[in-house]
């Protein structure tokens, strides 16, 4: 019995990874209002399966974004490993939060809409980005990489402001302006 319980999780746990799966991609074409038709069929499930996992579209946004943030914290210290230098370490990790923060159509207004159930998106990015930022602006002062002043709120904050796309200004132009900004917090040479 005990078996067949925790074949029943892991199928759960599978279902519901593939529901946030899908609702990111969605996120990333449609925005955060899309249909919820729309994710089930691209998770493969029915309606139901979303909302007896997701009973509101706040907790389905949340566990989205959750999952990413966590993803993007935790890519950090790998970075940290594998790259010949902490600064080039820093550049890739904001690579990964530009595109973080340029596929999420409508997360903005979402977050600004007074609904309870988001309020506490915003300080869970900060609670979790600025932790991973902070230890690749350590390591790199460390090294003698960064100018002296650069700290981690300032940093991501511009990164996010530099991010905000329209029309004329896509993901390549956010990347050049995110690379002219960190080429600012180097440390000459």
């Amino acid at each position: 019995m005990t078996e067949s319980v925790g074949v029943r999780r892991a199928q759960a746990q599978r279902t519901r990874c593939g529901v946030l799966d899908a609702a990111a991609a969605v996120f990333v074409d449609q925005g955060v209002q899309a249909p919820v038709r729309d994710i089930a069929e691209r998770a493969g499930v029915g309606v139901g399966t979303i909302y007896r996992n997701f009973p509101t579209r706040a907790e389905l946004v949340t566990a989205v974004y959750r999952h990413q943030i966590d993803a993007c914290a935790a890519l950090a210290p790998r970075l940290l490993a594998e790259s010949d230098s902490p600064f080039t370490a820093l550049g890739r990790w904001l690579d990964a939060f530009v595109d973080f923060l340029v596929t999420k159509h409508g997360l903005g207004a979402a977050l600004g809409s007074g609904d309870p159930g988001l309020e506490n998106l915003h300080a869970l990015m900060l609670d979790t980005l600025l932790p991973a930022c902070e230890s690749l602006l350590d390591a790199c002062a460390d090294a003698g990489e960064l100018r002296p002043g650069v700290t981690a709120y300032p940093l991501l904050r511009a990164v996010g402001n530099l991010c905000i796309t329209g029309p004329d200004y896509d993901r390549a132009v956010a990347r050049r302006m995110v690379e002219l900004l960190l080429a600012g917090c180097r440390a000459e040479r």
